[in-house]
């Protein structure tokens, strides 16, 4: 529901009479210290149409909000505040039991229960009390954001066992910090109360008849004829352009290319001479290199020849002594 006007409409006292409407209504009923303030703000998307205070029991009327003039979210007093006298105490429950006995319009009563802590004996008493007036009350279990991710799931398990709650009970998780549940509690009263959102109706002033939608679009398809012309000679003008950016990228590469075989060809004979003197160490070294083994092999021979010719001479010189 898309919250277009919330207002606090009428507060009833012990003493007041429960008003009398055809609009539905959604009850919450909880502890003193649960935080119903807090979630009906946080449903409205207001900070303070809920009065909250850090002081238990603080709301000790039943306040009847009504929300874009199609439904009241009703605002119980809280139970189990210690420090109220009991006579009082006695006095609230009777003005609760008296609401749920008269109230017409009422849908459903919504519970709110700490997730962090195991249902006390005042829950106990008020799931059982609430079912016993003919209700299935829908649990809110409010300040899952003081809890990790992990206890979550373990926390609203020892909620719905400690209430003795069935399967088909719904459950609900919340927090006024994180805005957690929110959608789904919205879905959930939607459904209650058969609300649905209002088709966009158009004002008078902007509604058109059919005549003039056909002369706008008379007059809108005379000016395509008209600009048809000059579209045409300007995609002509277009092409042209195209084309003429086309031959002048070609061109420049052929400049391009021409340049660099030019280029090449004028460093060829360059290279070659380069290349001739090379090529001329390159065979004396390959000679130089063929001749040094030769020269050693000369000079080994050499030295043998000389080594046999003095030991010839050796021996004659020897006999000829002898």
């Amino acid at each position: 529901m898309i919250i277009r006007n919330a207002e606090l409409e009428t507060v009833c006292g012990i003493t007041s009479r429960i008003p009398e409407h055809e609009l539905p209504e959604i009850a919450f009923a909880g502890k003193s210290n649960v935080g119903k303030s807090s979630l009906i703000n946080a449903l409205m998307n207001r900070k303070s149409l809920a009065r909250t205070s850090s002081q238990p029991g603080k709301t000790q009327t039943i306040n009847f909000y009504n929300i874009n003039h199609f439904m009241y979210l009703v605002d119980l007093p809280g139970y189990g505040f210690t420090k109220a006298p009991e006579s009082e105490r006695i006095k609230w429950g009777r003005m609760v039991e008296n609401y749920l006995h008269v109230s017409k319009q009422l849908k459903a009563v919504f519970l709110l229960a700490d997730i962090r802590h195991k249902p006390s004996a005042n829950d106990k008493q008020m799931y059982e009390w609430v079912l016993h007036q003919g209700y299935r009350p829908v649990i809110i279990a409010t300040k899952s954001d003081k809890l990790k991710r992990s206890q979550v799931c373990r926390c609203v398990k020892d909620v719905r066992e400690g209430l003795g709650m069935h399967d088909e009970d719904i459950l609900i998780p919340f927090s006024a910090e994180t805005k957690q549940g929110r959608e789904e509690i919205w879905q959930l009263m939607d459904k209650l109360t058969g609300w649905e959102e209002p088709v966009k109706e158009e004002k008078a002033a902007g509604k058109k008849s059919r005549k003039e939608t056909e002369k706008e679009l008379q007059r809108k398809l005379q000016k395509e004829a008209e600009n048809e012309p000059l579209k045409e000679t300007e995609n002509e003008f277009r092409k042209e352009d195209e084309n003429d950016s086309q031959k002048e990228t070609e061109n420049e590469f052929q400049k391009e290319a021409e340049n660099e075989f030019r280029k090449e060809t004028e460093k060829e004979p360059e290279k070659e001479a380069e290349r001739k003197p090379r090529r001329k160490v390159q065979k004396k070294t390959e000679k130089e290199a063929e001749r040094k083994p030769r020269r050693k092999v000369q000079k080994k021979t050499q030295k043998k020849s000389r080594k046999k010719v003095q030991k010839k001479t050796q021996k004659k010189a020897k006999k000829v002594r002898a």
